[in-house]
């Protein structure tokens, strides 16, 4: 990944995307099953294509369920799996428990992900709550660059390269460096 996306990691989000829709709603209809409200919504789906939007920001809700924060590269990362999640989100009026919602990177200093970004879109500040995604990344930079070098791979929908160099992914789950 570090020299750019391939046919196995474009199988591979598009196979996991898949995964996650399927779940959100199975779960979307437990949920109903249950008495309560639910819909789920589509990871990685992109209605908002005059700014770049999906229908939810589920990197937001992530955070404030406790789940991670965003890094410099504009992606979610937690403390058990760096980079290396994907998202999908299910509405409901079900009561449920949460963690406590991320206030702060821990990212420190770091910032081998927005050097490793080819199409230099990564802004570079560290994120807290509510820094707009503009400050974090250009998005229209980003895009142009994956459509133009990797249009082969989900039609220029993935790239990678910053992820893949940022160490919270470089760890195994039990918190080993990979050899």
């Amino acid at each position: 990944m570090p020299n750019g996306p391939n046919q196995a990691y474009a199988d591979e989000y598009a196979r996991v995307n898949g995964i996650i829709n399927d779940r959100a709603e199975a779960l979307a209809a437990e949920i109903g099953q249950r008495g309560s409200r639910a819909t789920p919504l589509a990871a990685s789906q992109r209605t908002d294509t005059a700014n770049l939007n999906g229908d939810f920001p589920h990197k937001t809700a992530a955070t404030r369920a406790g789940v991670g924060w965003i890094g410099r590269h504009c992606q979610p990362i937690t403390r058990p799996f760096g980079p290396w999640v994907r998202l999908g989100t299910v509405f409901t009026d079900l009561a449920l428990p949460c963690a406590q919602p991320m206030q702060q990177s821990l990212c420190g200093r770091c910032s081998r992900c927005v050097k490793a970004c080819p199409a230099k879109a990564l802004q570079g500040p560290t994120w807290y709550p509510g820094l707009p995604r503009e400050e974090l990344l250009d998005a229209w930079a980003c895009d142009q660059w994956k459509k133009e070098h990797y249009y082969q791979y989900q039609r220029g929908h993935a790239c990678g390269m910053c992820t893949a160099v940022c160490p919270h992914g470089l760890r195994f789950p039990n918190g080993d460096v990979p050899s």
